[in-house]
């Protein structure tokens, strides 16, 4: 069963659901010795499985994959349609059709369960919470580890005691969605070296993450009790990664200064980087995902070119990320080297 401790390097690559994990990018990470990590979310159960085959093609090195634990809340449809009509004058001049409506959906989890319980896949990991504990102990029972993204001591409690293998210490410096376990949630805002002091006590390997830009963060956190470093930002300018040249751009664009968390595009919290429709929707924002993410959707999609209207996901490592392979970015994270 995959360790995190057995890793030649200790670099795990972050699941990016929405495009810029890509097979090629997982791929990459694992054949130089960190360990890929293939975003789930948002994909059909076939997309899955043709996803996992597209990265076995391109490496025999082991890797992973990443789901989205759904959580349904009551439907606060008032807050839906008030943010919809805020967003209306915008989507009018970018041209983008916004839904009127929009149901629920658990990202077919059960389904995906499935996949990857028949795929043999090194890992799994779930972000938003947990699984009921017989998921777990179906991986177990196949040989395929797991890991629970956590934000603070109290997720971490209850992820091991679900049977997680190992936890994902996020810290709040991390890119991308916040895993807090419900959507209603409050962050507790606890740094990734802090976190990982706090998860000490606990008898499971800890892979921590958020605010990595440089090797020497990487040796600080592994120092703190981490066994390795899930990395996601320092990737996103990878040519094996997918994701859009605007977001690519924005990232080296020195007018672009601070990351914030927000619940602007989502309805759940993540960071991004500081543009004009994270200054002017944050504060509105409801809590309601995943609706509020389909919302924007067509709206992201209209303006995929402009990065003051679309989603620049990136942790507080940013100022890190370089337009090299990915293979090289894992060798200059190990502080081994």
């Amino acid at each position: 069963m995959f360790d995190p401790r057995t890793l030649s390097r200790p670099i795990v690559g972050a699941p990016m659901a929405g495009g810029p994990s890509t097979p090629a990018l997982t791929a990459a990470i694992s054949a130089a010795g960190g360990f890929g990590m293939l975003a789930g979310a948002y994909l059909s159960p076939t997309a899955l499985r043709d996803e996992i085959a597209a990265v076995r093609a391109r490496t025999a090195a082991p890797f992973g994959v990443n789901l989205f634990v759904p959580e349904e809340i009551p439907f606060d449809a008032e807050a839906f349609e008030r943010f919809r009509a805020e967003l209306l004058p915008l989507a009018e001049r970018r041209g983008a059709v916004l839904p009127e409506s929009v149901p629920y959906t658990d990202d077919r989890f059960d389904e995906k369960v499935e996949v990857l319980l028949d795929s043999g896949v090194a890992a799994v990991s779930f972000t938003f919470g947990v699984p009921e504990p017989q998921v777990f102990a179906a991986f177990a029972e196949r040989g395929i580890a797991t890991v629970a993204t956590v934000t603070g001591p109290v997720e971490a409690d209850v992820a091991v005691a679900a049977g997680a293998a190992a936890l994902c210490a996020q810290g709040v410096e991390a890119g991308g969605h916040r895993g807090t376990f419900h959507i209603l949630n409050d962050d507790r805002e606890i740094g990734a070296h802090d976190l990982v002091t706090q998860l000490s006590r606990l008898d499971v390997p800890l892979i921590a993450a958020g605010g990595v830009g440089s090797a020497a963060d990487v040796r600080s956190l592994l120092d703190a009790g981490a066994v390795a470093v899930q990395v996601g930002t320092l990737f996103l300018r990878c040519p094996e990664a997918g994701t859009r040249p605007a977001h690519r751009a924005a990232l080296a664009d020195p007018r672009f200064t601070e990351t914030v968390t927000t619940r602007a595009y989502s309805g759940r919290l993540a960071r991004a980087l500081v543009n004009d429709y994270v200054r002017s929707y944050t504060a509105s924002a409801p809590p309601v995902y995943p609706q509020i993410n389909a919302l924007t959707g067509p709206l992201r999609k209209a303006a995929s070119d402009d990065p003051e209207v679309i989603n620049l996901w990136a942790g507080t490592g940013w100022r890190g990320a370089r337009e090299i392979p990915a293979a090289e970015v894992v060798a200059a994270l190990d502080p081994r080297s």
